[in-house]
């Protein structure tokens, strides 16, 4: 067994390619080993028209996104779901975006095949790893995709 652990240009296109197929239209490439280890961190691939339903963690789990591919917005919310906050993620203008723990947020992609890099506290526990917004529709509703497209009319884009 090697000690190294590569994400090179194949993990990349398969990531991608799986991110495309995907009903989600995304798709994550852990490299932690496991659910429980102690830092989270992973390849996560959005395409555009992938809705992200808005949540928050803890108040103690902060998540970092780091751009690789693409292009991204970040996007804080109040109690009420109305925006306060937004950055576009490109490789000319900021590159990454760290989000404490108790904010409501969510991404979404200005580009196909966007690659981000998260980090985050670990252990992942899927049940009770979010707080969802009770404001925010679910994923793949049609509620949810006027709300993404009222996001990219907000920030003055829209997806690819």
């Amino acid at each position: 067994m090697k000690a190294l652990r590569l994400l090179d240009a194949g993990t990349l296109t398969a990531t991608m390619a799986t991110a495309r197929s995907s009903a989600r239209g995304r798709s994550n490439f852990n490299l932690h080993p496991t659910l429980a280890d102690p830092v989270q961190r992973f390849l996560n691939v959005l395409q555009p028209g992938s809705y992200v339903r808005p949540h928050r963690h803890e108040e103690f789990r902060w998540e970092l996104f780091l751009l690789l591919e693409g292009a991204a917005v970040a996007v804080v919310f109040d109690e009420a779901g109305n925006v306060t906050e937004h950055v576009e993620l490109r490789r000319d203008a900021a590159r990454a975006v760290e989000v404490p723990g108790g904010v409501w947020h969510t991404l979404f992609a200005l580009a196909p095949d966007t690659v981000l890099f998260e980090v985050k506290p670990g252990p992942y526990r899927p049940l009770t790893d979010k707080d969802f917004a009770a404001w925010a529709p679910i994923e793949r509703s049609p509620e949810s995709l006027s709300l993404l497209a009222e996001w990219e009319r907000l920030v003055g884009r829209r997806s690819a």
